[in-house]
Protein backbone atom coordinates (compact mmCIF):
# COMPACT_ATOMS: atom_id res chain seq x y z
CA UNK A 1 0.00 0.00 0.00
CA UNK A 2 1.31 3.40 -0.61
CA UNK A 3 1.35 5.47 2.53
CA UNK A 4 1.81 8.55 0.32
CA UNK A 5 -1.01 8.21 -0.92
CA UNK A 6 -3.37 7.39 2.54
CA UNK A 7 -3.89 11.09 4.90
CA UNK A 8 -2.74 10.67 8.43
CA UNK A 9 -5.89 10.41 9.77
CA UNK A 10 -6.38 6.95 8.09
CA UNK A 11 -3.14 5.44 8.59
CA UNK A 12 -3.97 3.97 11.61
CA UNK A 13 -6.50 1.78 9.99
CA UNK A 14 -4.23 1.28 7.05
CA UNK A 15 -1.69 -0.23 9.41
CA UNK A 16 -4.78 -2.86 10.41
CA UNK A 17 -5.59 -3.84 7.31
CA UNK A 18 -1.40 -4.55 6.37
CA UNK A 19 -1.84 -6.35 9.77
CA UNK A 20 -4.36 -8.20 9.11
CA UNK A 21 -6.33 -6.62 12.07
CA UNK A 22 -9.77 -6.12 12.42
CA UNK A 23 -11.00 -2.30 12.41
CA UNK A 24 -13.48 -1.45 14.93
CA UNK A 25 -17.10 -0.09 14.74
CA UNK A 26 -15.52 3.08 15.79
CA UNK A 27 -13.06 2.88 13.09
CA UNK A 28 -16.24 2.10 10.21
CA UNK A 29 -17.91 5.16 11.14
CA UNK A 30 -14.74 7.32 11.06
CA UNK A 31 -14.42 5.63 7.32
CA UNK A 32 -18.23 6.72 6.61
CA UNK A 33 -17.29 10.17 7.38
CA UNK A 34 -13.88 10.62 5.36
CA UNK A 35 -14.25 12.95 2.43
CA UNK A 36 -11.38 11.30 0.88
CA UNK A 37 -13.42 8.68 -1.25
CA UNK A 38 -10.04 7.64 -2.95
CA UNK A 39 -8.39 6.99 -0.09
CA UNK A 40 -10.78 4.29 0.84
CA UNK A 41 -10.70 2.75 -2.42
CA UNK A 42 -7.27 2.23 -1.69
CA UNK A 43 -7.84 0.79 1.29
CA UNK A 44 -11.11 -1.77 0.39
CA UNK A 45 -8.68 -2.10 -2.93
CA UNK A 46 -5.80 -3.87 -0.76
CA UNK A 47 -8.46 -5.64 1.39
CA UNK A 48 -9.77 -7.14 -2.24
CA UNK A 49 -6.80 -7.83 -3.44
CA UNK A 50 -5.95 -9.62 -0.27
CA UNK A 51 -8.88 -11.89 -0.40
CA UNK A 52 -9.41 -12.36 -4.25
CA UNK A 53 -6.22 -11.25 -6.08
CA UNK A 54 -7.13 -9.43 -9.78
CA UNK A 55 -10.46 -11.61 -10.39
CA UNK A 56 -13.46 -10.42 -11.23
CA UNK A 57 -16.60 -12.61 -10.85
CA UNK A 58 -20.23 -13.09 -12.04
CA UNK A 59 -22.69 -15.44 -12.15
CA UNK A 60 -25.04 -16.53 -15.59
CA UNK A 61 -28.33 -16.73 -13.44
CA UNK A 62 -32.41 -16.38 -14.14
CA UNK A 63 -34.69 -14.10 -11.82
CA UNK A 64 -37.88 -15.47 -11.22
CA UNK A 65 -40.12 -13.43 -8.29
CA UNK A 66 -43.05 -16.07 -8.41
CA UNK A 67 -45.32 -13.45 -6.83
CA UNK A 68 -45.82 -10.34 -5.67
CA UNK A 69 -48.81 -10.86 -3.34
CA UNK A 70 -48.14 -9.88 0.16
CA UNK A 71 -49.48 -9.92 3.45
CA UNK A 72 -47.44 -7.41 4.58
CA UNK A 73 -47.21 -3.55 3.11
CA UNK A 74 -43.69 -2.21 3.86
CA UNK A 75 -43.46 1.38 3.34
CA UNK A 76 -39.87 0.95 1.06
CA UNK A 77 -41.72 -1.59 -1.02
CA UNK A 78 -43.26 -0.85 -4.12
CA UNK A 79 -43.32 -4.49 -5.67
CA UNK A 80 -45.75 -6.42 -3.12
CA UNK A 81 -49.55 -6.11 -3.66
CA UNK A 82 -52.43 -7.56 -2.47
CA UNK A 83 -54.81 -9.77 -5.11
CA UNK A 84 -56.93 -7.09 -6.51
CA UNK A 85 -54.23 -4.40 -6.86
CA UNK A 86 -54.28 -4.25 -10.86
CA UNK A 87 -49.91 -4.82 -10.50
CA UNK A 88 -50.72 -7.63 -8.76
CA UNK A 89 -49.05 -11.63 -10.44
CA UNK A 90 -48.78 -14.58 -9.56
CA UNK A 91 -46.95 -17.71 -11.84
CA UNK A 92 -48.15 -21.27 -12.33
CA UNK A 93 -45.49 -23.82 -11.80
CA UNK A 94 -45.30 -24.59 -15.17
CA UNK A 95 -44.41 -20.45 -16.14
CA UNK A 96 -41.42 -20.74 -14.19
CA UNK A 97 -40.18 -24.30 -14.98
CA UNK A 98 -40.69 -23.22 -19.00
CA UNK A 99 -38.87 -19.64 -18.16
CA UNK A 100 -36.15 -21.78 -16.87
CA UNK A 101 -35.96 -24.58 -19.51
CA UNK A 102 -35.16 -21.57 -21.81
CA UNK A 103 -32.77 -19.96 -19.67
CA UNK A 104 -31.12 -23.32 -19.34
CA UNK A 105 -30.84 -23.54 -22.97
CA UNK A 106 -28.68 -20.44 -22.54
CA UNK A 107 -26.30 -21.76 -20.22
CA UNK A 108 -27.52 -20.18 -16.60
CA UNK A 109 -26.06 -22.46 -13.42
CA UNK A 110 -28.87 -20.51 -11.01
CA UNK A 111 -32.04 -19.68 -10.62
CA UNK A 112 -32.90 -17.05 -8.41
CA UNK A 113 -36.16 -16.98 -6.73
CA UNK A 114 -38.25 -14.83 -4.74
CA UNK A 115 -41.82 -13.55 -3.86
CA UNK A 116 -44.37 -11.87 -1.50
CA UNK A 117 -45.71 -13.15 1.41
CA UNK A 118 -48.34 -14.91 -0.26
CA UNK A 119 -51.31 -15.74 1.83
CA UNK A 120 -53.02 -18.70 -0.12
CA UNK A 121 -49.83 -21.19 -1.66
CA UNK A 122 -49.88 -23.95 -0.24
CA UNK A 123 -47.25 -26.21 1.26
CA UNK A 124 -47.46 -28.64 -1.98
CA UNK A 125 -47.06 -25.61 -4.38
CA UNK A 126 -43.75 -24.74 -3.36
CA UNK A 127 -42.32 -28.27 -3.32
CA UNK A 128 -43.57 -29.34 -6.39
CA UNK A 129 -41.52 -26.10 -7.80
CA UNK A 130 -38.53 -27.54 -5.92
CA UNK A 131 -38.80 -30.38 -7.67
CA UNK A 132 -39.79 -30.00 -11.07
CA UNK A 133 -36.92 -27.37 -11.34
CA UNK A 134 -34.00 -30.08 -9.65
CA UNK A 135 -36.16 -32.42 -12.21
CA UNK A 136 -34.61 -30.38 -14.75
CA UNK A 137 -31.35 -30.36 -14.60
CA UNK A 138 -29.79 -31.84 -11.53
CA UNK A 139 -26.74 -29.04 -11.75
CA UNK A 140 -29.11 -26.32 -11.96
CA UNK A 141 -28.94 -24.55 -8.20
CA UNK A 142 -31.27 -23.46 -7.14
CA UNK A 143 -31.02 -20.19 -4.78
CA UNK A 144 -34.82 -19.53 -3.45
CA UNK A 145 -36.44 -17.30 -0.71
CA UNK A 146 -35.88 -14.98 2.03
CA UNK A 147 -35.40 -15.46 5.85
CA UNK A 148 -39.04 -13.62 6.41
CA UNK A 149 -40.62 -15.98 3.27
CA UNK A 150 -38.58 -18.80 5.40
CA UNK A 151 -40.41 -18.04 8.37
CA UNK A 152 -43.99 -17.28 6.70
CA UNK A 153 -43.71 -20.76 5.51
CA UNK A 154 -43.03 -22.32 8.84
CA UNK A 155 -45.22 -20.64 10.83
CA UNK A 156 -47.96 -20.13 8.18
CA UNK A 157 -48.09 -22.49 5.66
CA UNK A 158 -45.51 -25.69 6.74
CA UNK A 159 -46.47 -25.26 10.23
CA UNK A 160 -43.31 -26.69 11.44
CA UNK A 161 -40.10 -24.69 12.97
CA UNK A 162 -37.72 -23.15 10.64
CA UNK A 163 -35.18 -25.90 11.10
CA UNK A 164 -37.58 -28.71 9.65
CA UNK A 165 -38.73 -26.49 7.02
CA UNK A 166 -35.53 -25.92 5.72
CA UNK A 167 -35.24 -29.36 5.74
CA UNK A 168 -37.89 -30.13 3.85
CA UNK A 169 -37.23 -27.42 1.53
CA UNK A 170 -33.74 -28.52 0.73
CA UNK A 171 -34.50 -32.01 -0.06
CA UNK A 172 -37.07 -31.22 -2.42
CA UNK A 173 -34.12 -29.31 -4.16
CA UNK A 174 -33.12 -25.67 -2.37
CA UNK A 175 -29.87 -25.63 -3.07
CA UNK A 176 -28.87 -22.12 -1.14
CA UNK A 177 -31.20 -19.17 0.53
CA UNK A 178 -30.99 -15.66 -0.59
CA UNK A 179 -30.08 -12.71 1.53
CA UNK A 180 -32.69 -10.72 0.94
CA UNK A 181 -34.85 -8.85 3.84
CA UNK A 182 -32.40 -8.00 5.75
CA UNK A 183 -33.09 -3.98 5.40
CA UNK A 184 -31.53 -2.06 7.86
CA UNK A 185 -31.07 -4.12 11.42
CA UNK A 186 -32.15 -1.16 13.69
CA UNK A 187 -35.93 -2.00 15.27
CA UNK A 188 -36.61 1.72 15.18
CA UNK A 189 -35.77 2.31 11.67
CA UNK A 190 -37.45 -1.00 11.00
CA UNK A 191 -40.95 -0.09 12.70
CA UNK A 192 -41.29 2.98 9.92
CA UNK A 193 -39.99 1.04 7.13
CA UNK A 194 -41.34 -2.32 7.29
CA UNK A 195 -43.77 -2.66 10.39
CA UNK A 196 -44.41 -6.42 10.74
CA UNK A 197 -41.45 -7.89 8.90
CA UNK A 198 -39.22 -9.88 11.29
CA UNK A 199 -37.16 -8.59 13.65
CA UNK A 200 -33.41 -8.37 12.63
CA UNK A 201 -32.92 -11.09 15.36
CA UNK A 202 -35.30 -13.24 13.75
CA UNK A 203 -33.22 -12.66 10.32
CA UNK A 204 -30.44 -13.54 11.85
CA UNK A 205 -31.61 -16.41 13.32
CA UNK A 206 -33.05 -18.34 10.23
CA UNK A 207 -29.74 -17.66 8.21
CA UNK A 208 -27.95 -18.93 11.41
CA UNK A 209 -30.31 -22.50 11.50
CA UNK A 210 -29.82 -22.27 7.64
CA UNK A 211 -26.04 -22.25 8.00
CA UNK A 212 -25.95 -24.64 11.14
CA UNK A 213 -27.43 -27.29 8.32
CA UNK A 214 -24.37 -26.81 6.56
CA UNK A 215 -26.47 -24.10 3.64
CA UNK A 216 -24.92 -20.99 2.79
CA UNK A 217 -26.65 -17.73 2.36
CA UNK A 218 -25.68 -14.21 1.34
CA UNK A 219 -26.12 -11.23 3.03
CA UNK A 220 -27.22 -8.03 2.64
CA UNK A 221 -28.21 -4.36 3.80
CA UNK A 222 -30.86 -1.66 2.27
CA UNK A 223 -29.56 1.34 2.47
CA UNK A 224 -29.97 5.25 1.62
CA UNK A 225 -33.75 6.07 2.87
CA UNK A 226 -34.09 7.04 7.11
CA UNK A 227 -31.11 5.09 8.77
CA UNK A 228 -27.87 6.40 9.74
CA UNK A 229 -24.57 5.79 9.54
CA UNK A 230 -24.50 4.54 13.09
CA UNK A 231 -27.31 2.17 11.84
CA UNK A 232 -25.23 0.91 8.80
CA UNK A 233 -22.07 0.04 10.94
CA UNK A 234 -24.44 -1.53 13.56
CA UNK A 235 -26.22 -3.62 11.04
CA UNK A 236 -22.38 -4.93 9.81
CA UNK A 237 -21.43 -5.41 13.46
CA UNK A 238 -24.14 -8.09 13.33
CA UNK A 239 -23.33 -9.48 9.80
CA UNK A 240 -20.07 -9.96 11.10
CA UNK A 241 -20.53 -11.31 14.18
CA UNK A 242 -23.11 -14.02 12.78
CA UNK A 243 -20.40 -14.55 10.29
CA UNK A 244 -17.49 -15.47 12.86
CA UNK A 245 -20.39 -17.90 14.50
CA UNK A 246 -21.28 -20.18 11.27
CA UNK A 247 -18.97 -18.71 8.59
CA UNK A 248 -21.84 -19.42 6.45
CA UNK A 249 -22.90 -16.26 4.40
CA UNK A 250 -20.78 -16.77 0.87
CA UNK A 251 -21.20 -13.07 0.00
CA UNK A 252 -22.33 -9.42 0.76
CA UNK A 253 -24.87 -7.45 -1.68
CA UNK A 254 -25.61 -4.25 -0.28
CA UNK A 255 -28.53 -2.74 -2.40
CA UNK A 256 -29.16 1.15 -2.57
CA UNK A 257 -32.57 2.13 -1.60
CA UNK A 258 -35.05 2.88 -4.88
CA UNK A 259 -37.98 5.80 -3.76
CA UNK A 260 -39.22 6.89 -6.74
CA UNK A 261 -42.34 4.90 -6.57
CA UNK A 262 -42.79 3.94 -3.21
CA UNK A 263 -43.94 6.01 -0.49
CA UNK A 264 -40.91 7.55 0.85
CA UNK A 265 -40.78 8.96 -2.66
CA UNK A 266 -39.49 12.98 -0.99
CA UNK A 267 -36.17 10.74 0.00
CA UNK A 268 -32.99 11.69 -2.16
CA UNK A 269 -31.20 8.66 -3.75
CA UNK A 270 -28.26 7.26 -2.83
CA UNK A 271 -25.50 9.82 -4.58
CA UNK A 272 -22.59 7.64 -7.09
CA UNK A 273 -20.10 8.82 -4.64
CA UNK A 274 -22.14 7.13 -1.13
CA UNK A 275 -22.54 3.93 -2.99
CA UNK A 276 -18.78 3.31 -3.78
CA UNK A 277 -17.87 4.39 -0.03
CA UNK A 278 -20.44 2.21 1.61
CA UNK A 279 -19.29 -0.09 -0.95
CA UNK A 280 -15.59 0.30 0.33
CA UNK A 281 -16.39 0.40 4.07
CA UNK A 282 -18.28 -2.93 3.85
CA UNK A 283 -15.13 -4.43 2.34
CA UNK A 284 -12.74 -3.11 5.19
CA UNK A 285 -15.04 -3.77 7.80
CA UNK A 286 -16.53 -7.31 6.96
CA UNK A 287 -13.00 -9.24 7.19
CA UNK A 288 -14.38 -12.25 7.39
CA UNK A 289 -17.13 -11.85 4.37
CA UNK A 290 -14.91 -13.03 1.32
CA UNK A 291 -16.45 -11.60 -1.36
CA UNK A 292 -17.99 -8.14 -2.01
CA UNK A 293 -20.72 -7.75 -4.69
CA UNK A 294 -21.98 -4.95 -6.59
CA UNK A 295 -25.80 -5.30 -7.58
CA UNK A 296 -25.62 -3.66 -10.81
CA UNK A 297 -29.67 -3.73 -10.93
CA UNK A 298 -29.48 -0.87 -8.36
CA UNK A 299 -26.68 0.60 -9.12
CA UNK A 300 -26.28 0.63 -13.30
CA UNK A 301 -23.72 -0.70 -15.03
CA UNK A 302 -20.97 1.75 -15.14
CA UNK A 303 -20.81 2.88 -11.43
CA UNK A 304 -21.12 -0.56 -10.96
CA UNK A 305 -17.74 -1.15 -12.90
CA UNK A 306 -16.05 1.50 -11.21
CA UNK A 307 -16.84 0.08 -7.94
CA UNK A 308 -14.25 -2.74 -8.61
CA UNK A 309 -12.03 0.11 -7.46
CA UNK A 310 -13.55 0.37 -4.42
CA UNK A 311 -13.31 -3.35 -3.05
CA UNK A 312 -15.62 -5.10 -5.04
CA UNK A 313 -15.02 -8.20 -6.22
CA UNK A 314 -17.96 -9.52 -8.06
CA UNK A 315 -21.03 -7.77 -10.15
CA UNK A 316 -23.75 -10.16 -9.61
CA UNK A 317 -25.25 -11.91 -12.79
CA UNK A 318 -26.96 -12.11 -16.06
CA UNK A 319 -30.22 -11.73 -14.18
CA UNK A 320 -32.33 -12.05 -17.28
CA UNK A 321 -35.24 -10.58 -15.26
CA UNK A 322 -35.50 -8.85 -12.19
CA UNK A 323 -38.90 -7.12 -10.59
CA UNK A 324 -38.69 -5.65 -7.40
CA UNK A 325 -35.91 -2.72 -7.98
CA UNK A 326 -37.79 -1.86 -11.53
CA UNK A 327 -40.84 -1.60 -10.07
CA UNK A 328 -39.59 0.54 -7.65
CA UNK A 329 -38.37 2.94 -10.12
CA UNK A 330 -34.73 1.66 -11.52
CA UNK A 331 -34.18 2.57 -15.22
CA UNK A 332 -31.40 0.21 -15.17
CA UNK A 333 -31.74 -3.16 -17.95
CA UNK A 334 -33.27 -6.11 -16.80
CA UNK A 335 -30.61 -8.61 -17.80
CA UNK A 336 -27.07 -8.81 -19.26
CA UNK A 337 -25.06 -10.67 -21.53
CA UNK A 338 -22.38 -13.03 -20.09
CA UNK A 339 -20.00 -10.89 -22.81
CA UNK A 340 -21.26 -7.59 -21.59
CA UNK A 341 -20.11 -8.00 -17.56
CA UNK A 342 -16.78 -9.71 -18.86
CA UNK A 343 -16.24 -6.68 -21.25
CA UNK A 344 -16.56 -4.20 -18.48
CA UNK A 345 -14.40 -6.48 -16.06
CA UNK A 346 -11.54 -6.34 -18.23
CA UNK A 347 -11.67 -2.56 -18.98
CA UNK A 348 -12.05 -2.07 -15.22
CA UNK A 349 -8.22 -3.47 -14.99
CA UNK A 350 -9.79 -7.17 -13.53
CA UNK A 351 -9.75 -10.50 -15.01
CA UNK A 352 -13.41 -11.97 -15.56
CA UNK A 353 -14.34 -14.96 -14.22
CA UNK A 354 -17.46 -16.82 -14.19
CA UNK A 355 -18.33 -18.31 -10.51
CA UNK A 356 -21.13 -20.45 -9.56
CA UNK A 357 -23.96 -19.91 -6.38
CA UNK A 358 -21.21 -20.38 -3.78
CA UNK A 359 -18.40 -17.67 -5.93
CA UNK A 360 -16.74 -20.71 -6.68
CA UNK A 361 -14.65 -20.24 -10.05
CA UNK A 362 -16.34 -22.45 -13.00
CA UNK A 363 -16.10 -22.61 -16.62
CA UNK A 364 -18.10 -21.22 -18.39
CA UNK A 365 -21.19 -22.91 -19.29
CA UNK A 366 -22.12 -23.60 -22.89
CA UNK A 367 -25.67 -23.47 -24.00
CA UNK A 368 -27.66 -26.98 -24.39
CA UNK A 369 -27.26 -27.56 -27.98
CA UNK A 370 -23.59 -26.66 -27.43
CA UNK A 371 -23.06 -29.56 -25.02
CA UNK A 372 -25.58 -31.89 -26.75
CA UNK A 373 -23.09 -31.68 -29.51
CA UNK A 374 -20.18 -32.02 -27.93
CA UNK A 375 -18.08 -35.09 -25.86
CA UNK A 376 -15.97 -32.82 -23.99
CA UNK A 377 -16.76 -33.01 -20.08
CA UNK A 378 -17.05 -29.15 -18.56
CA UNK A 379 -14.38 -28.81 -15.96
CA UNK A 380 -14.79 -26.28 -13.20
CA UNK A 381 -11.45 -24.86 -11.54
CA UNK A 382 -10.50 -23.85 -8.16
Amino acid sequence: MNYLLIPNELRPIAEKIEQGRRISEADALFLYQCPDLNALGILASAVRAKKNGNYATYIHNRYINYSNICVLSCQFCAFAAKKRDPHAFEQSIQEIVTAVQEALREGITEVHIVGGLHPSLKKEWYLDLMRELRALDPDLHIKAFTAIEIRHLAQRVFRTSIQETLEVLRDAGLGSMTGGGAEIFDPAVRDQICRGKETAAEWLDTHRTWHRMGGRSTCTMLYGHIETIAHRVDHLRQLRKLQDETRGFTGFVPFAFEPQTTVLSHIKPASAIEQLRNLAVSRIYLDNIDHITAYWVSMGLPLAQLSVSYGVDDLHGTILEEKIFHMAGATTPQQQSIATLEHVIREAGRVPVQRDSHYRHIKKRAPADARVASAEPEIACA
